[in-house]
């Protein structure tokens, strides 16, 4: 396990970031109201082999809900990562400002809200969300949130309130009956337009059947490419059986078929937004 630095930091090309993906362990503890669990293990080793037979530099490790607020697994895998790799905690309202910071400091650079299948949500305008998100945004960090899109719109616009920077997975998972006239989906466009929301094109196969077109060009026009990252969800839990990294690579091709505006989203964006740096040259124009 990690001492609390990251010290194996090498400076690497960004030449295109994975800004969603997980590590697990079957015979980790799992949380009692999670609502998947892993169906085998996935090291970070084999992450890292999978993003280099991708030509992916760079990755962002995401806290699974079915571990609760133990992000042991997830800040080894940071450890081990060699600076390729960032991640997003879970972590209780009440987590004092020191935790995080020890967190940060071995590659942490968000929390994550994931509130998608629950019954009730908390309330994010109580004092300890309020506090939290205050030092999400202090720490210069993102706050994540995977949520259904019909509840998003009740929440998305407390979180800006607090001037913390959010990430939403999943294109904000739009209620496939309504696409874009869904009223989470256009909080989402709302952020996208003030520049302090980004948003992750991933998932396709989590949008209930829907065509993700349209969701990404709403999103383009709102923002452009600067507000957007791309995700393959590796290793695609519940999906394992029909999902392959190729199959999201591809979508992100079908979707943005401008390069240059491809290279955005795969680098210049994500470098900025989770924190990777490698020198003037870090930015490569032949990304996938």
């Amino acid at each position: 396990m990690g001492d609390g630095t990251n010290r194996r930091l090498t400076p690497r090309r960004v030449v295109a970031v994975d800004c969603h993906a997980h590590v697990m362990l079957r015979d980790a503890p799992l949380a009692p109201d999670r609502h998947s669990a892993p169906k085998r293990d996935c090291t970070v080793e084999e992450y890292l082999a999978v993003l280099d037979a991708n030509g992916i530099s760079h990755g962002v490790l995401t806290a699974p809900s079915f571990y609760g607020t133990d992000n042991s697994l997830l800040l080894d895998a940071l450890d081990r990562g060699a600076g390729r790799l960032r991640g997003t905690v879970i972590v209780a309202p009440d987590v004092d400002r020191a935790a995080l910071d020890a967190m940060a400091r071995r590659g942490a650079v968000g929390i994550r809200l994931n509130w998608f299948k629950r019954e009730s949500l908390p309330d994010v305008t109580s004092p300890e969300y309020r506090r939290l998100f205050a030092d999400v945004r202090d720490l210069g960090w993102h706050v994540e949130i995977y949520l259904e899109g019909r509840s998003l719109a009740g929440v998305l616009p407390h979180i800006r309130e607090c001037g913390a920077s959010v990430v939403v997975d999943h294109f904000g998972s739009p209620d496939p009956e309504r696409g874009v006239a869904c009223a989470g989906f256009h909080c989402v466009l709302e952020g996208v337009r003030a520049g302090d929301t980004w948003v992750k094109l991933s998932a396709s196969y989590r949008q209930g059947g829907a065509n993700c077109q349209p969701y990404v060009d709403a999103l383009l026009d709102a923002g452009g490419p600067r507000q957007l990252v791309w995700a393959s969800d590796w290793p695609f839990v519940s999906h394992e059986d029909h999902v392959t990294y190729e199959d999201c690579v591809n979508d992100l091709k079908a979707w943005v078929p401008d390069a240059e505006t491809r290279r955005i989203i795969l680098v210049e964006t994500p470098a900025r937004l989770f924190g990777f740096t490698a020198g003037p040259n870090s930015l490569d124009r032949d990304a996938t």
